[in-house]
């Protein structure tokens, strides 16, 4: 009896399908997508944002018994004085935006050194400060207003709502700047989505990445268009895309594409500029955004508005092959099942852990490549199906090999 080829092919399309229908299934792709986003590396242009660490060094003498200068500095002590020595510097090639995705909000024996930074502070054309929502806000605070979107379709329940503010900079620096909140919900920001839209008390309002693009562009929010589900439409034809909560796909690697210095490196820049010698990374900070940032901070957020704001600025959004590429691989595989008789189990095996080695190597070169994500989940799930099936076949359905007769041999 021969191995029951039909049901083989029968049942590797119906799997297929299965996983192309149903958006619970369809989920597990999620997994391959991770890991193909956390180990390709994007081709493409340098984007115009430039990441300064403070805190990496030690900048100041300090006091090794003190831990903490700032709510906003962590465990490294990192005081206002440099972030004003950092403003100093960085104020000379004259950016575009400064943001900090620090909540910056010094303790009350540090107000000497805080008006030192906001003196400088006041230079900035364009100041972001980091900032987060609260579901639960005090009830005697004011209600705080926040320029909301006017042009939004689609339904907005998908959207994490928040009602309020939590922590923020102190309100001599609200006034000089712009606040960004900094929130990464966990059921929606898992590292390859990030969040670009927020409710707030029915609201659609912008997350800190999209308030610093839409400070960089000079766009107001109500020149932008929302289709929630769809995209976010920006002057000069600039389209994001966005899943219905708000969030877009990142590449986790895409931060490489912007210029990343510490602090120290930034003074001796700025020292050797002030000198005479010309450096093009720093002339070219004119039109870009900084973005400040303290690694060494347990509070920090996780890095990913710079990788998010290089994928908005270089237009480098990862997006997934038409589902005709599923159905060709389906039709391979489904062909393949004709010849699974004529090859042993072993050989099976292997054909599989070379078939899976060689598309992850393939899928890993297109998304670096072209930014296109292949999928994993059914391609390898199919095949591997199909050999555990055919692993699994009992014996007395494997084709049996013809006798081989020899002739007698002539005396």
């Amino acid at each position: 009896m021969q191995r029951p080829t039909f049901w083989l092919m029968l049942l590797v399309p119906l799997v297929g399908i299965l996983f192309l229908r149903e958006p619970r299934v369809a989920q597990s792709e999620e997994t391959f997508l991770r890991w193909l986003l956390r180990n390709s590396d994007p081709s493409g242009p340098m984007a115009p944002l430039t990441v300064v660490e403070i805190g990496q060094d030690q900048v100041l003498d300090r006091d090794p018994s003190v831990e903490m200068t700032s709510q906003g500095a962590g465990k490294k002590g990192v005081s206002p004085l440099e972030f004003a020595l950092f403003l100093q510097s960085i104020l000379e090639f004259k950016p575009s935006v400064v943001s900090f995705e620090n909540i910056l909000n010094w303790r009350e024996r540090d107000k000497d050194q805080e008006q030192v930074f906001i003196d400088q502070a006041m230079r900035v054309p364009k100041l972001l400060l980091a900032a987060e929502l609260t579901a639960t806000p005090d009830p005697d605070a004011p209600i705080p207003e926040i320029p909301a979107f006017t042009q939004v379709t689609g339904k907005r329940g998908d959207l994490v709502e928040f009602s309020g503010i939590g922590r923020q900079p102190g309100e001599e620096m609200r006034l000089i700047g712009t606040l960004g909140f900094v929130n990464l919900p966990g059921e929606i920001a898992d590292g390859i989505h990030v969040p670009l839209l927020f409710r707030h008390r029915g609201e659609v309002i912008p997350s800190f990445a999209f308030q610093a693009i839409l400070l960089w562009l000079r766009v107001t929010p109500a020149e932008v268009a929302i289709e929630l589900g769809s995209h976010i439409s920006l002057p000069q034809g600039r389209t994001i895309p966005i899943r219905a909560d708000g969030t877009v796909l990142i590449s986790p690697n895409a931060g490489k594409k912007a210029r990343h210095f510490t602090l120290n490196e930034l003074l001796l820049l700025t020292q050797q500029h002030e000198s005479g010698k010309k450096s093009p990374e720093l002339d070219s900070m004119r039109d870009q955004i900084i973005l400040a940032r303290i690694p060494a901070n347990p509070l920090s957020p996780p890095d990913v508005f710079a990788a998010t704001l290089a994928t908005i600025q270089t237009n480098a959004y990862v997006h997934r092959i038409s589902w005709i590429f599923d159905c060709v691989i389906l039709l391979a595989i489904t062909v393949a099942v004709l010849s699974l008789r004529h090859i042993s189990r072993v050989d099976l095996v292997l054909c599989a852990i070379a078939f899976t080695a060689a598309y992850s190597l393939i899928a890993l070169a297109v998304a670096s490549r072209w930014l296109i994500w292949l999928p994993g989940i059914l391609p390898l799930g199919a095949a591997w199906l199909l050999v555990l099936i055919a692993v699994a076949t009992p014996d007395r359905h494997r084709g049996k090999p013809k006798a081989t007769t020899i002739a007698p041999s002539v005396p």
